[in-house]
């Protein structure tokens, strides 16, 4: 809590230094006073930064084992021993299950704490991967050493054809990056990120809630001007994603002085970095503070290198890009009315799923141009299409892809998909109410709680937006019409589930259905337990 304290006594500081900048000396130029109030909020905006940070890592820890437990739904108790290696899913990639998954499809059993004891067997000798970094005439220092070589062994050598796939996208998106990090002077090397922070997945989203290529928390999207909300999510954005992330990495050299550092800080928060520092005793060299650096950090640096080498190298190691079918040249159009994916794709002919490629930041497939100016990024191959029937596409089947109820749906936040929550350490029910949208009431009755009580590791089933779906089956119309009015009607009860009771049985006392009590209560199954309450409508 100190360090709360301390962030926002800084943050109240900036704003009263600040104050003067808006009542200066007249004769001062207002170019001078707006540079002023743009350095000033600059600084504030990164100490909101930190303070995020620091919010985050109150409830999140930084240690691999939880984060990989939690990826798969298992309790921290769990013993790693026992992990499925091909359990790794794409949604849940982020810079360490990445790379754990390359360890895994290496056939290497790699145990993250003991990685740094590792050592890759490769034929090519130490003296050309220095002689080659050095070729590579980087901006940014890249070190070699045992660590590094482990790293650019592994995306060299061990994960040929994860490297191809990643290979055939990056022809299509360093370009982009590297025009952004252009713009702002920084070392192109840096689209290099990518790499490990989301084996350039733009719909990557990491155990914690961290989103898209670049793997930006909520906070801090929000803080560099990335837009959230119902239809968009631009941390999935690759050009504005990147843009942030390039601001972000503009900030972070100008704390540290150092690539390295910085890159480290966009890994761990620089609050994390200052405190190694700290504890290596002043000093802010890498390696120097590389011992005290959270676990996940000590190996993010050295795999940057390891990525950025590969980039640069892959052809001496006979990886070939593979075609992963994106276009080799896109147009962008401005968006200012509602349009929806599939009304492109049906009337210009461009695939569906390449346009969810080229614009992932849509969540819905629906670009909601009504409320603000967005982009369409389409195939040059199909943007003359786009042009001639642009009014057309609009209009086309406007009221099935726009219906009230649909946009309500997506408004609210859920349309009843069923999401099984697993408590951390923090939670409590109030608080995952918010986060989706939904009352503790609903909470509690969905799980059968007599109290809001719970605890860490806890399921909870959940349903986006409150919404529960009428549950679905081979029941006649007659069934289902008598189902809807038993809902309206009747006699409203609670029951207690006591030993020995199943659906059936409970179904058949109250003359219901066991569907009837499946919908009344959330159930998804047939599974209850003693002391579990349930509503029923009698009849």
């Amino acid at each position: 809590m100190k360090i709360f304290r301390t962030i926002t006594v800084a943050l109240a500081a900036v704003f009263l230094v600040a104050a003067p900048a808006y009542a200066g000396p007249k004769n001062d130029s207002r170019k001078k006073i707006e540079e002023e109030n743009r350095r000033l909020q600059e600084k504030i905006d990164s100490l909101q930064m930190e303070l995020d940070r620091y919010r985050m890592e109150a409830d999140v820890t930084d240690s691999l084992e939880i984060e990989m437990l939690e990826a798969y739904g298992e309790s921290v108790e769990r013993s790693r021993e026992s992990f499925e290696p091909m359990e790794y899913t794409a949604e849940v990639s982020d810079s360490l299950l990445n790379i754990w998954y390359a360890h895994q499809m290496a056939a290497y059993e790699v145990d993250f704490e003991e990685f740094d004891s590792v050592k890759f067997e490769s034929n090519v000798p130490d003296e050309v991967y220095i002689e080659r970094l050095k070729k590579m005439n980087s901006f940014i220092t890249l070190p070699y050493n045992e660590n590094v070589r482990k790293y650019i062994v592994l995306y060299s050598e061990k994960m040929p054809n994860k490297m191809s796939h990643m290979l055939g996208l990056c022809r299509y998106y360093m370009p982009i990056f590297e025009e952004i990090f252009d713009k702002y002077d920084l070392p192109i090397e840096l689209k290099a990120m990518t790499i490990i922070e989301s084996a350039l997945n733009p719909r990557a989203v990491s155990p914690v809630g961290a989103k898209g290529m670049w793997q930006f928390m909520y906070n801090t999207a929000k803080a560099y001007g990335l837009n959230i909300d119902s239809f968009v999510d631009e941390r999935m954005d690759p050009v504005k994603s990147a843009d942030a992330a390039a601001r972000f990495l503009e900030d972070a050299y100008e704390i540290f002085g150092d690539w390295n550092l910085a890159i480290a800080s966009y890994n761990c928060g620089a609050g994390n970095v200052r405190k190694a520092i700290r504890r290596a005793g002043g000093k802010r060299g890498f390696w120097d503070i590389w011992p005290y650096l959270p676990r996940e950090t000590r190996g993010y640096g050295p795999a940057f290198v390891g990525a950025l080498y590969t980039l640069n190298y892959y052809k001496e190691h006979g990886i070939k890009p593979a075609d992963v079918g994106m276009p080799v040249a896109v147009d962008t159009f401005r968006i200012n009315k509602q349009l929806h994916l599939k009304q492109v794709s049906e009337l210009t002919g461009a695939p569906l799923e390449e346009l969810k490629n080229l614009n992932p930041q849509y969540r819905h497939e629906i670009i909601p141009g009504h409320s603000r100016e967005y982009i369409l990024r389409i195939s040059v191959e199909y943007s003359n299409a786009f042009i001639e029937k642009e009014d057309t596409i609009y209009r086309h089947k406007a009221e099935e892809y726009f219906n009230p109820a649909t946009i309500k749906k997506i408004i609210d936040g859920g349309d009843g998909e069923l999401i099984w929550y697993k408590v951390k350490s923090g939670d409590y029910l109030g608080k995952i109410a918010s986060k989706y949208r939904v009352s503790v009431a609903q909470i509690k009755k969905w799980n059968g709680l007599t109290s809001t009580n719970i605890r860490v590791g806890q399921r909870l089933k959940i349903y986006r937006g409150g919404v529960v779906p009428s549950s679905s089956g081979s029941s006649s119309s007659s069934t289902s019409s008598s189902s809807s009015s038993t809902t309206q009607s009747g006699e409203k009860v609670t029951y207690t589930v006591k030993s020995g009771d199943n659906l059936g049985k409970i179904a058949e006392k109250y003359g219901v259905t066991v569907n009837d009590l499946k919908r009344w209560n959330g159930l998804t199954g047939t599974m209850i337990k003693v002391g579990q309450k349930l509503v029923i409508h009698k009849k």
